[in-house]
């Protein structure tokens, strides 16, 4: 596809790798970590620069520089269908699942940021906003959080913040602690009171007879919604757990294209569908998996990174809700100028060109690998 010569070029992308300690050791029902990564993509037109970014493997940062920057540098900022288009067949023999799907997302990302800024447009009005503000949950109650610590976080959103849903986590060690699982559940409801919905996450952590179990066992906490009670791998177990529990059954954020997304969705295997722009494709392929739910009758939640997906979330009709992550809110006020309040439990896209925001380059200095 031939540009015009009036089109502002991509001049060269960059990608740096971050890692940032947590405030302190976490875990879901199958992981427990102690740091989170962040690849970082910025995109250059004469003066302008687009951040994008994903939360992943350090050798995201590789698979940037060495295979996706030389197939967008020097190409229209504008065309960004055949820049998203050109990364995806470059990949096919390498494989979009993974660390390389995490890469396209973040340069996809970023063009989007770059063109908005281009264009001297904010970006969720450039996409074509739907609504001024975007509903949000809060997410952590890891683990390995102690009652207090528990108590301080839900009580901060549901409280403090005024959020009026929040989320914890259960399933923890794959399953094999339910009565600490219980107590938890009966401890975030206790703490957050009877107006606030209440989200768990399992992370897949459950077998399907256990996760009926566990939910019904729950009823009294009045449980709002359900994350991979199973393995968002077993779709058909995600479909029994959704049709025999009263809560929303939800998965989704390991989607990498639409085919996952349509599989999904084809099964009856979820209330509401995840999508996480920086592992789908980006803001590119989450408009179309958007589209996707849609044309089965449901809505979507943005999963984790929520100034990543403020803007696109805006511009979606059929959106739910957008997670409020501990880690990468926590990641992301560190990181950037701009960022925003979910006082109410909502965000309000800025209105500055682009994303609105703007890289403490000094901050984030001290947390880079590569």
């Amino acid at each position: 596809m031939s540009e015009k010569l009036s089109d502002p070029i991509i001049e060269r992308v960059e990608a740096r790798v971050y890692t940032v300690p947590t405030d302190e050791p976490e875990a879901d029902g199958t992981i427990t970590w102690d740091s989170t990564t962040m690849v970082l993509v910025q995109a250059y037109s004469g003066s302008s620069v687009g951040i994008g970014w994903t939360y992943g493997a350090a050798e995201c940062g590789a698979v940037v520089q060495n295979t996706l920057a030389p197939l967008v540098v020097g190409q229209s900022a504008l065309d960004l269908g055949g820049r998203f288009d050109a990364m995806v067949k470059a990949v096919r023999n390498s494989g979009r699942q993974g660390a390389i799907g995490y890469a396209i997302s973040a340069v996809d990302i970023a063009l989007w940021d770059l063109k908005a800024r281009l264009l001297d447009l904010p970006l969720h009005r450039l996409l074509g906003a739907v609504r001024d503000t975007v509903p949000v949950y809060g997410s952590g109650g890891f683990t390995t959080y102690s009652e207090a610590r528990l108590a301080e976080q839900l009580g901060g959103w549901a409280h403090g913040q005024q959020i009026p849903r929040v989320k914890i986590k259960i399933g923890e060690s794959w399953g094999t602690n339910p009565t600490r699982d219980l107590a938890r559940l009966r401890q975030a409801r206790h703490i957050i009171g009877d107006d606030v919905e209440l989200f768990a996450d399992a992370n897949g952590g459950y077998t399907r007879k256990q996760a009926i179990r566990i939910a019904h066992r729950a009823a009294d906490v009045n449980l709002h919604w359900f994350e991979e009670p199973v393995s968002s791998d077993d779709l058909a177990g995600l479909r029994e757990v959704r049709d025999a529990v009263d809560a929303d059954v939800t998965a989704g954020e390991y989607g990498f294209d639409l085919t996952y997304f349509r599989r999904m969705c084809d099964a009856h295997a979820v209330d509401c569908l995840q999508v996480d722009a920086s592992r789908c494709g980006g803001i590119t392929e989450w408009l179309r998996a958007a589209a996707v739910a849609a044309s089965h009758g449901l809505e979507i939640s943005g999963h984790c990174g929520p100034h990543l997906h403020v803007h696109v979330a805006a511009a979606t009709p059929n959106l739910r809700h957008l997670e409020w992550f501990h880690d990468h809110v926590r990641i992301e006020t560190i990181f950037f100028d701009g960022t925003l309040d979910p006082s109410g439990g909502v965000l309000r896209p800025r209105e500055e060109p682009g994303n609105g925001l703007t890289l403490r380059e000094a901050d984030a200095a001290e947390f880079r690998i590569a």
